[in-house]
């Protein structure tokens, strides 16, 4: 019988995957003030699991690529914060 090739973003997350991702997430969640039962928190978990399954698993290149796909920069000096 053939079997079905299955590429990473198929293979469910183990424990330290997760662990991974949460850390991530509660990183960027309390840096940039973010509820963690805000739309804005969903949508971050959504990208963190994406990337993650997409193969980047260095948290700081995950942190790094998630505030960068959802705009959470640092306001320059000077620069008043977006409301």
């Amino acid at each position: 019988m053939v079997q079905p090739i299955r590429n990473r973003s198929q293979v469910p997350l183990d424990s330290c995957d997760l662990e991974t991702c949460q850390r991530v997430f509660d990183k960027i969640s309390a840096d940039h003030a973010v509820a963690k039962d805000s739309d804005e928190a969903e949508r971050m978990a959504s990208i963190i699991i994406d990337l993650y399954r997409q193969g980047v698993r260095d948290p700081n290149h995950l942190s790094a690529m998630v505030e960068a796909a959802r705009g959470l920069f640092e306001p320059e000096s000077g620069d008043e914060p977006k409301a």
